[in-house]
């Protein structure tokens, strides 16, 4: 069946078409400066379409929710749990309901992390399920982005492949991709390369315009023209629109985004008491709360909180009168409870993959052994817990863990966030014992990477906060001095590997 949507007017005066059935095999790739009309084009798209296809729209700001009142679209807001956020997406192509996943309010890492979950659980869904989806994502740089930034490899890389899968192989699975990106050179050439159809819109910069020009296989000279295109107006081009560059002028749409662009209105008159009315404190200004987040659904509790409580109630249940179940383990003294803490954060710390599970997690297996042991309640508190696993993953002996400079770099970590405390620990330890400044591909793994341009940042990051001093010795091996401490580490060479622990096959 052979669906065409109108999407305006060509130059010529004629309706411009889209072939939806031909998109949903070629996919789409729309580029266009800010103010281009980018986001017009999308919803002039999904509002023509909307009744003749399953539509799934990646919504970065939240501009699309306003699709749900006219056509039914089911906004689904991203400040959920992975595992919900699966169930979801399942459900989305099990139902065939049409649905604007959005991700306004979350900071940048959490917005990718939450996309490409929600684009792997439709991707992954049940062959059954495998019906024709036009799948958009707004913002597309954000998500597919061409060089690191400074988000974290490991979400870099999920979001990556998301799009890859989308772009590359959704097609066989259903799943239409339709992405729109201001910038081309931010956006990771292998998911771009996958389009084959094309609206091009405004573009000033040579980098994006010779992009533009390769992939609609212009010259330079024609490729001139996207920066005198008018706000609305594109250059199409692909087996679903024209077999030529074809200009084309988007036409009205009937929903609007909730934000606009702003629009120039003269100044009201200044009063004449315009000092009181600004410094006069508002009586409710001592009584207003802050302002509520715009997020519908609440962050999920967290399990390490839920398994806490849950140890709290079985001790606060635990009465004399209450029988005995079978035989319980001594109670331990405060000193036995100290001993086996430091034993199991060793034990927990030393572990290979320990460095690159998320503190949670092993929270989660520091009290599955507390409870092992028949140990009442939680051990440590989870902020307790960090700091000492810090400690432990340090490195330091006792020795060192009793002298006044352990004490004093104990105390730095007041200035240190949580997530860095195991690495400023062990410079710390180097410094004071005189050992050699641990190489990049140490501090990573301290933190939980691989990447040591990374690592190279957390050093940065503690000399702007005057914390450590960093210079160069003989050879060119690096030195890290603590000023506070009054300790420096050896020269070390930053190129050095990571001295991992060899893994053995159980084979062996």
């Amino acid at each position: 069946m052979q669906v065409d949507i109108d999407m305006g007017t060509t130059s010529a005066g004629d309706v411009a078409t889209l072939d939806i059935e031909e998109l949903l095999a070629t996919r789409l790739l729309v580029q266009g400066n800010s103010g281009s009309g980018k986001s017009h084009l999308l919803r002039r798209l999904l509002e023509q379409s909307a009744k003749w296809v399953q539509q799934v729209v990646i919504d970065p700001e939240g501009d699309f929710v306003t699709l749900s009142e006219a056509f039914g679209h089911i906004v689904v807001d991203a400040e959920r749990s992975e595992g919900e956020l699966i169930g979801i997406a399942n459900r989305i192509r099990q139902h065939r309901v049409s649905c604007v996943l959005t991700l306004e309010g979350l900071e940048i890492d959490d917005q990718m992390r939450a996309a490409a979950v929600f684009l792997n659980a439709l991707f992954d869904a049940d062959r059954d399920h495998w019906y024709p989806v036009l799948t958009v994502v707004d913002e597309a740089q954000m998500f597919a982005p061409s060089g690191g930034g400074e988000v974290s490899e490991e979400v870099r890389r999920l979001s990556l492949g998301a799009m890859t899968n989308l772009m590359c192989r959704g097609r066989k699975r259903g799943l239409a991709g339709v992405i729109a990106t201001q910038r081309l050179a931010k956006l990771a050439k292998n998911v771009a390369a996958e389009a084959s159809n094309f609206l091009m819109g405004r573009t000033f910069l040579d980098i994006d315009m010779a992009r533009a020009a390769d992939l609609l296989g212009m010259d330079r000279r024609q490729a001139e023209q996207f920066r005198d295109l008018k706000r609305g107006n594109f250059v199409a081009l692909g087996p679903a629109l024209s077999r030529r560059p074809l200009a084309v002028t988007i036409g009205p749409v009937e929903t609007s985004a909730r934000s606009s662009s702003p629009k120039l209105m003269p100044l009201p008159e200044k009063p004449e008491d315009v000092e009181d009315l600004i410094f006069t404190p508002d009586p409710e200004d001592m009584t207003r709360q802050a302002s509520a987040p715009r997020r519908v659904a609440p962050r999920p509790r967290p399990t390490v909180d839920i398994m806490d409580a849950l140890s709290k109630s079985s001790e606060e249940a635990e009465t004399p009168e209450a029988p005995a179940r079978g035989p319980r383990a001594p109670v331990m003294s405060d000193e036995e409870k100290d001993d086996w803490i430091a034993m199991t954060l060793a034990e927990i710390a030393g572990a290979p993959e320990s460095a690159f599970r998320s503190d949670s997690e092993l929270y989660q297996d520091f009290l599955m052994r507390g409870r092992m042991k028949r140990i009442s309640g939680a051990p440590l508190a989870m902020n307790d817990f960090r700091r000492r696993l810090a400690i432990a993953r340090s490195g330091a002996d006792e020795a060192m863990v009793e002298s006044e400079q352990w004490q004093m770099a104990v105390s730095l970590l007041a200035h240190v966030t949580e997530d860095l405390q195991g690495v400023f620990l062990m410079l710390a330890k180097a410094a004071i014992a005189g050992d050699a400044c641990p190489s990049d591909a140490m501090i990573a793994r301290a933190y939980g990477t691989h990447s040591a341009r990374r690592a190279r940042r957390f050093l940065d990051w503690f000399e702007e906060q005057g914390l450590i001093v960093q210079h160069t010795g003989l050879a060119g091996l690096r030195i890290v001095a603590f000023p506070d401490l009054d300790r420096q580490t050896a020269g070390g060479n930053p190129d050095a590997p990571a001295d991992e622990p060899e893994r053995r096959d159980a084979a062996e």
